[in-house]
């Protein structure tokens, strides 16, 4: 797939309906601003248009409206990880498996970080073996 970096002049059009403070999105984690900047990312890069990122992000908030989500804005990053998940599943960029996988690497870099520092990733985080049947590579447990 070749990636372009198109023109970001729709983005706020695209964005519309994000919680706000003045001009700027607001987030009430760090997480909603890391899937709020790899959405902006991936469109940059050519990815995704916006008008397939509006799409998207509709539909999923849709689905959650129509399953009960009372829509109080406290779930909209939900919805945008979602979207931003079955996307990038629907353009063969990375499937189900790989989504896992790297989910599942970040809570063990996570577990095994001190609270406050900063979280990494490292090449052991994604060995999804782990032949001592812990998955959370607690560092403090007995092997």
């Amino acid at each position: 797939m070749t990636l372009k970096t198109p023109s970001t002049t729709a983005l706020p059009e695209a964005l519309a309906g994000i919680p706000t403070n003045q001009q700027e999105p607001t987030f009430n984690e760090p997480w909603e601003a890391h899937a709020f900047a790899i959405t902006v990312a991936m469109h940059r890069r050519g990815a995704f248009s916006w008008n397939e990122w509006a799409e998207a992000l509709g539909e999923q908030i849709r689905l959650a409206q129509a399953g009960g989500d009372p829509d109080l804005g406290t779930t909209y990053y939900l919805h945008w990880l979602a979207a931003l998940e079955k996307l990038v599943q629907r353009k063969g960029i990375a499937d189900q498996g790989t989504l896992n996988l790297y989910q599942e690497a970040w809570h063990r870099a996570a577990h095994r970080t001190p609270h406050g520092d900063p979280i990494e990733l490292l090449p052991e985080d994604l060995d999804d073996g782990h032949a001592d049947g812990d998955p959370h590579g607690d560092p403090h447990r007995a092997r």
